[in-house]
């Protein structure tokens, strides 16, 4: 019976600790940059001048400012789950809120400046997803 006991709390403490599902490699470096700039649950409107900065977002591989970003209010699983299992483009079969954050001034990272305020709205989102896995934001859909 002990045995059995001790068995069964690996078995949690494995789940618990290995993800369900493994990154593919070549997957691992876009995914997370898309996490970084576009998924953020606690993301306020206020908070675009110094949520960029913090990420180092910029346009591409520039240090160039990025002229507008979106930050989707979503836990990252929520996200993932519009990609399903295939590789393709995706709109998100339910809304979500977002934050749309659209460059005031300035071109150069450190001194982008998105103004005091983003917007806020609750949109259908369209992502690229490569091998089940979130990796490009491609625009969104007022409701």
């Amino acid at each position: 019976m002990e045995k059995c006991q001790f068995g069964l709390v690996l078995l949690l403490v494995l789940c618990a600790v290995l993800p369900a599902e493994a990154q593919p490699p070549n997957v691992i470096h876009r995914y997370r940059n898309f996490l970084n700039q576009h998924v953020y649950i606690d993301m306020t409107e206020r908070k675009c001048t110094s949520e960029i900065y913090k990420r180092k977002i910029t346009d591409g591989n520039t240090n160039n400012c990025k002229e507008v970003n979106t930050f989707i209010k979503a836990n990252s699983n929520l996200v993932k789950a519009v990609c399903g299992k295939a590789t393709r483009n995706y709109t998100s079969g339910q809304p979500f809120t977002v934050v749309t954050c659209k460059l005031h001034s300035g071109e150069r990272r450190p001194r982008c400046d998105y103004g005091k305020k983003g917007h806020q709205s609750t949109r259908y989102i369209n992502i690229s997803c490569d091998q089940g896995w979130p990796v490009h934001y491609i625009e969104d859909h007022i409701l």
